[in-house]
């Protein structure tokens, strides 16, 4: 489990490291799951120490979550006047997200009936 908190750790620097030289509009923990994810498809699979690390950290992900929480109740008059701003992200992303979701799986649904 050490070895996959340390790959976690490594991924998390990593994306750091390429915010500060490369990528500054990316917040770095996204471009280390970036890391982690092209790593993990040139495996081809998840190693199990990998494994067991993710599922103790995801244990403590409502911890993770309580400091967002806190600031979206005390900042609620922030939130309100961003409102539209956040109400039409979220329209656009769904308007994108929707379309984009049934194409893959239709695509990746072929795949299967090439493959049988």
């Amino acid at each position: 489990m050490l070895k996959g908190l340390l790959l976690l750790v490594v991924m998390q620097a990593m994306g750091a490291l390429l915010q500060v030289l490369w990528l500054p509009m990316l917040p770095a923990p996204v471009i280390g799951l970036l890391l982690l994810l092209a790593l993990l498809v040139l495996l081809g699979r998840i190693p199990e120490w990998l494994d067991q690390a993710a599922a103790a950290l995801l244990s403590y992900l409502p911890l993770m979550l309580a400091i967002p929480a806190t600031g979206i109740v005390l900042g609620g008059d922030v939130l309100l006047a961003q409102l539209p701003a956040i109400g039409a992200g979220l329209v656009v992303s769904l308007v994108l997200c929707i379309p984009l979701c049934g194409v893959l799986m239709q695509r990746l649904m072929a795949g299967q009936r090439d493959d049988d």
